[in-house]
């Protein structure tokens, strides 16, 4: 029975034997098949570096072209003097002279490529090594003392890239900074990193910093002052030594130190170097209230010239009558704007040739740049009286003439006075000075409004001026320096008198790119209508409504103007030598307090002639503005380097 068995199931010794064995560790996947796994490992992989290289191919494929980036610089770079060539002023961006080889010194490039690229002259773009050390000094020191971008990465983001942030122009940086190396010597690479590079306070290109900051060219820099525009450029607005003296000393200090460890020059001339005097010459912080002034200069220049490169201008402006000026028209708002309902208040002062000596556009530059003096237009109110009682003068009435001050109704229009009263028979001088409404209406009437109007053209006024009879009172919207111009016509018999704020401009060549003209030959006021209109103008003041602008031993004429509801309030004076334009309102023209212009404005006129009178008997020697001689450069306070 067993033998049957056994031949019935043969396996069964085996299988128990098998059984009887321990049991063996075998691997998960035997038996499974390992290539979907090895290609998930490999995708895993590979995928990625792909990704990286179709994006390194990308960024290859859309390089821009070399040079392809124009720097938006903002406009040209202005330094603005005063009538007598102090500099008191500068504007836009300063380009200098593009430097070369021969210009630059030599402790220049050396302090530039330590602080920035110690191995410029030895790797070919891009600087593995140096990244790492940069990392690692900035590390230690705490803060950026090194930057990780070549000389030549940083010259190829500036002139070939946009400033976009992304790996994408990284790659590219690197490509092209690859290409450059390979198209220019270090040499041309490192001059145009230099003649490129933003120094800080609107200076763009090494010869314009040193400019801007020392008053020389790159050229005649010394080790110290190096040292301090090398250490710019990583943050130059910040370390602008114009606005950050200490830490630009503090930052050259850290590039005379790495001038000494790469070798550049001894640590003795490193003491030496610190232990010198840097001083900046650089222009004051440009007076707030001169703005106004500057803004009309920046677009004459602008029309005059369109030579590129920096331009120093020499303008009309009396530094003293501006300061003057502002010290003036800030007082009396101060003092009696809030209770009169003054907002603002503007003055032109102009010599009789129409040179602009001193204006004020407004209270406050920084809350508002409209240009109170030149852009708004308001009514004139009796301002304008003095074309009327011109356009009379010279058709044969006199101050002697004599007309009633009495009702009078032109179509629809019935003008009153001020003081709703009639004084009859007055001769014109007094109806002038008192500013009678009706006499200037009878004579807008009778001599014709065009006539009228063609007398004020004549004087320089350009604003619109209708033909109706309530121009005579001066209905018509006109700006303060129009009427001021048209004032100094009078005082200097022409017709026009141009007015004009820049006296030359030179640029980097010896002859001046422009000298203002000498006034052409221009036809006078005809007859005696000058010398009548100035006699009424003097009753102004000496008995009429303008008394308030009386300077003691001053000869002084002019005419107060007053518009509806007091809106707004104008004085325009004259001195033998000089005219001055006072208006005083409200932007929202909202009325004040009954405020005329024998009030406030002639005030304001009174206090600045006073004083004026005084400044320019003082007699400040000033270089020929023909010749646009410069004035001597005078150093700023010096400060230890």
């Amino acid at each position: 029975r067993r033998a049957a068995a056994a031949a019935a199931d043969p396996a069964a010794p085996v299988a128990s034997a098998e059984a009887a064995r321990p049991a063996r560790w075998r691997p998960a996947f035997r038996g499974r098949p390992l290539r979907p796994i090895l290609i998930a490992a490999g995708l895993v992989v590979v995928l990625p570096l792909a990704a990286l290289a179709a994006y390194v191919l990308f960024a290859f494929l859309t390089l821009p072209p070399l040079g392809g980036v124009v720097i938006d610089q903002g406009q040209r770079a202005l330094t603005v003097e005063a009538d007598d060539g102090r500099v008191f002023a500068t504007r836009g961006a300063f380009r200098g002279q593009p430097i070369t080889k021969a210009d630059l010194p030599p402790h220049l490039a050396q302090a530039i490529v330590a602080i920035e690229d110690r191995r410029f002259y030895s790797h070919w773009g891009i600087d593995l090594r140096g990244l790492v050390r940069a990392a690692w000094r900035n590390a230690v020191g705490g803060g950026v003392r090194e930057g990780g971008s070549t000389i030549t990465q940083q010259y190829v983001r500036l002139t070939s890239l946009n400033q976009e942030k992304s790996l994408r122009r990284k790659v590219q940086e690197a490509f092209l900074a690859l290409r450059v190396e390979s198209e220019m010597s270090k040499d041309d690479i490192l001059l145009g990193y230099l003649n490129t590079a933003y120094f800080g306070a609107g200076a763009y290109g090494i010869d314009a910093a040193a400019r801007r900051y020392f008053g020389k060219g790159a050229k005649a820099l010394t080790l110290p002052e190096s040292a301090m525009l090398a250490g710019l450029v990583r943050a130059p607005s910040q370390l602008a030594p114009t606005r950050n003296f200490g830490g630009a000393k503090e930052r050259a200090d850290v590039v005379l130190q790495t001038m000494v460890e790469t070798g550049a020059i001894t640590a003795e001339a490193a003491d030496a170097a610190r232990a010198k005097t840097v001083t900046l010459r650089t222009p004051p912080e440009t007076p707030q209230g001169s703005n106004y002034f500057l803004d009309l200069l920046a677009a004459d220049a602008k029309k005059l010239t369109d030579a590129p490169g920096d331009l120093t201008v020499r303008s009309t402006l009396n530094l003293d009558l501006q300061s003057l000026a502002e010290g003036v028209v800030a007082r009396r708002l101060d003092a009696e704007g809030g209770k009169k309902k003054i907002g603002q208040g503007a003055l032109v002062a102009m010599s009789k040739d129409g040179a602009i000596l001193a204006m004020v556009g407004g209270r406050d530059y920084e809350d508002s740049q409209f240009n109170r003096a030149t852009q708004a237009k308001r009514q004139a109110g009796s301002l304008f009286k003095l074309f009327v009682y011109l356009t009379a003068y010279e058709n044969g009435l006199t101050p002697e003439t004599v007309l009633v001050d009495r009702p009078v109704q032109i179509g629809d229009w019935e003008p009153q006075n001020s003081n709703n009263r009639f004084r009859g028979a007055v001769p014109l001088r007094t109806a002038f000075a008192l500013s009678i409404n009706t006499v200037a209406a009878q004579l807008g009437d009778e001599l014709g409004i065009p006539a009228v109007i063609a007398t004020a053209k004549g004087l320089g006024v350009q604003s619109e001026l209708p033909n109706v009879p309530s121009l005579a009172l001066g209905s018509a919207e006109v700006t303060l320096l129009e009427m001021t111009r048209a004032y100094a016509g009078v005082l200097a018999n022409r017709t026009p008198v141009e007015s004009f704020d820049i006296h030359a401009i030179r640029g980097g060549t010896a002859a001046p790119l422009y000298v203002h003209p000498d006034a052409k030959p221009a036809a006078g006021l005809p007859g005696d209508s000058r010398t009548m209109m100035l006699d009424s103008l003097q009753a102004v003041v000496d008995g009429g409504t303008g008394k308030g602008a009386r300077v003691s031993g001053q000869p002084v004429g002019g005419k107060t103007g007053t518009t509806q509801d007091y809106r707004d309030a104008w004085f325009i004076g004259m001195t033998p030598d000089m005219v001055v334009g006072v208006w005083v309102g409200n932007d929202d023209n909202s009325s004040m307090n009954r405020v005329g212009g024998g009030d406030v404005p002639a005030s304001i006129f009174r206090d600045f002639v006073q004083r004026a009178s005084a400044q320019m008997a003082k007699g400040r020697k000033r270089p020929s503005a023909a010749k646009a001689e410069p004035q001597p450069a005078e150093p700023a306070t010096a400060a230890p380097a």
